[in-house]
């Protein structure tokens, strides 16, 4: 029943709606956050040296704060930020979808976690595991779980 749900089109739309409004909340407050995002439907733009990109993760977080934070916006379908990446800090304007946002973090607690299977990835199951397996990796998270 619950895989039903999570993977409703309609579930996914209401988690991207929602995912927009905690973004723009915590902008208008002025509030730094980090992402755990989806790399593979990441964009940058202009692109990364090859050498940079092969460091990320499938789920990568990306810290947005200070100058990243100011650039940072949403039209509703899509996060857009200024960030540098590597040794040579080079900059490159980030786009990604907002429903490849897995978490939303402050002060390395989750304040938001997308449950919906994402339409663009190819094994949901694989999805749901590595995004519950990300928030129990994180011992203040357990204290959430009730038994």
């Amino acid at each position: 029943m619950a895989q039903r749900i999570l993977g409703d089109s309609e579930f996914s739309q209401l988690m991207k709606i929602h995912i927009a409004e905690i973004i723009e909340y915590l902008i208008g407050r002025g509030q730094f956050f980090s992402i755990l995002t989806n790399i593979a439907h990441v964009t940058f733009e202009p692109p990364l040296p090859k050498e940079i990109r092969s460091h990320f993760k499938p789920i990568t977080l990306f810290v947005i704060a200070e100058y990243t934070f100011e650039s940072c916006h949403t039209d509703g379908e899509y996060l857009y930020f200024e960030a540098g990446f590597g040794q040579e800090n080079i900059g490159s304007v980030v786009t990604l979808p907002l429903t490849s946002i897995v978490q939303i973090i402050i002060d390395e607690t989750p304040i938001f976690i997308n449950l919906a299977l994402e339409q663009m990835q190819e094994n949901k199951e694989e999805s749901i595991k590595k995004s519950t397996n990300i928030f129990l990796s994180n011992p203040q998270n357990k204290d959430l779980i009730k038994h």
